[in-house]
């Protein structure tokens, strides 16, 4: 017999009864992605901690003072709490993010690599960091979305609520993102 698993709405009324377990397991769900989408953010594993936890205390405020309302938009509303974190943090610190850094994932890493050779590391190594430089010149909006696109692995609607702008534009920043990113391969004679 297998046990059915529960919609964010659900556990989000459990918790709002007063299950506390309820909270643990929305935050289990969405731990990992909550925690990559910021850390992309701010470079900084000490510093995404922080914002990581900064951001469920909000939702826990909200939640319980009911400020939430549940439209099966859960995710996009937690991402978009990380995100104004973020932009709170930076404007506090007057600096802004970086693309390129010494540590963390790369936002291309999509492709799991077996059986490497020590040659193909090297190129891949090379190939993200090429890429990582690329996407660091782009227009902020830009880097953005293309973060939150191939690194957070959202859908554009998801994209377009966590930016607040609509789905066209979402789309139409990736568009001119990789035009750019082309144009800068281009004339920099890279082939990926």
């Amino acid at each position: 017999m297998s046990l059915r698993v529960q919609t964010d709405p659900e556990l989000i009324r459990r918790y709002i009864a007063g299950e506390e377990i309820a909270l643990e397991e929305l935050i289990r769900r969405y731990q990992k992605q909550v925690f990559s989408f910021i850390l992309l953010k701010v470079k900084d594993r000490i510093l995404a901690e922080d914002l990581f936890q900064d951001t469920f205390i909000k939702v826990i405020d909200s939640l319980r003072s009911g400020n939430y309302r549940d439209e099966g938009k859960f995710i996009p509303w937690v991402l978009r709490i990380a995100h104004n974190l973020c932009i709170d943090y930076f404007r506090r610190a007057s600096r802004h993010p970086k693309i390129i850094t010494s540590e963390g994932k790369d936002i291309f890493e999509l492709m799991g690599f077996s059986d490497e050779s020590k040659e193909d590391i090297i190129i891949r190594d090379q190939t993200y960091s090429t890429m990582k430089t690329l996407v660091s010149r782009l227009p902020e909006e830009q880097k953005e979305v293309v973060i939150l696109r191939h690194y957070a692995e959202l859908s554009f609607k998801e994209i377009s609520e966590i930016t607040g702008v609509s789905i066209n534009t979402a789309l139409g920043r990736m568009r001119y993102a990789l035009m750019g990113l082309r144009k800068m391969m281009k004339e920099n004679v890279i082939t990926i």
